[in-house]
């Protein structure tokens, strides 16, 4: 059988590390797949604003290419990548679609007020809310997971999703969309990931508990859980040995491409999922998950 382009990428990998949380994807080696060339827009997000963290790279960046196919106009938030945040821009741009970058740390909550009303200052409308940014810091000895580290890990994944939606509901109108980064550690754990885990789970427990808030108000709040994803976060947080390994324990034997992901973010944003609220789509090569 030929192999296709995701399984000879994932051959390309070499053991590298970064030394920088979340990560940077123009010194990744071979750069993830963000925009797969046999995906092809409909329309589907003609007319919508999106607002994604962390989308200057990884996940983020395939979902804002897949967004700009679609024909929405997109808004990324992101640390300090500025590099990698232009590129993202510059793909954007390509489909014909407008893109705002806002270099910014949402672990604080007056930041994320601030971002949403420079999001609606700039797009005059906001649609649907991507919460993707993330973190995460192995320790194989619970003991060592410090109070610093837990609120660092649990300010970036979970505490920025009540603060960014917070902020960002009162512009929702019905039909628009909140879609939430989980992961299968959710649902797993992760020896190593004690935290990020935990973070995840609640991220999870928040997506099904607001859709139901909210439901009335024909507002969807739905999640993602991606498997092993190669996104600037792996050589970021593992050593290079892990690195090379990374994906290999899924039945599909390898790891996952961003734009494997992004067409389930399409789809959730999308009228193709009005009746799909506080559910979980699992991209992760076959692990079978129990929820």
């Amino acid at each position: 059988m030929t192999k296709d382009k995701f399984e000879k990428i994932d051959e390309q990998v070499d053991p590298q590390e970064q030394s920088t949380q979340p990560g940077s994807e123009e010194k990744m080696n071979p750069e993830p797949i963000y925009d797969d060339e046999d995906y092809t827009g409909s329309g589907k997000l003609e007319g919508k604003v999106a607002l994604i963290t962390g989308g200057d790279s990884g996940i983020g960046r395939a979902v804002a290419v897949a967004y700009a196919k679609e024909g929405a106009s997109i808004a990324i938030a992101y640390l300090d990548e500025h590099e990698d945040a232009e590129e993202t821009i510059k793909a954007i741009e390509s489909y014909g679609a407008k893109g705002v970058k806002f270099a910014t740390d949402i672990s604080d909550v007056e930041n994320c007020n601030q971002l949403v009303v420079d999001v609606i200052s700039e797009f005059g409308q906001l649609n649907v809310l991507v919460n993707n940014a993330g973190k995460q810091f192995p320790q194989d000895d619970f003991l060592a997971i410090s109070p610093d580290q837990l609120m660092e890990t649990f300010s970036t994944n979970i505490f920025s999703m009540f603060y960014l939606t917070q902020a960002a509901l009162p512009h929702f109108q019905k039909g628009d969309s909140i879609i939430n980064t989980s992961s299968v550690t959710a649902y797993r754990g992760s020896a190593e990931l004690i935290d990020y885990s935990s973070t995840k789970g609640a991220i999870t427990s928040f997506t099904r508990s607001l859709s139901a808030n909210i439901a009335e108000q024909g507002i969807r709040v739905n999640s993602v859980a991606p498997g092993p994803i190669w996104t600037p976060l792996i050589p970021a947080t593992f050593g290079s040995e892990k690195v090379g390994e990374h994906g290999g324990e899924t039945p599909m034997e390898r790891r996952g491409q961003p734009s494997e992901l992004a067409p389930a973010y399409v789809y959730l944003a999308s009228k193709d999922a009005t009746y799909v609220t506080g559910q979980a789509i699992h991209v992760n090569g076959g692990g079978f998950i129990s929820s």
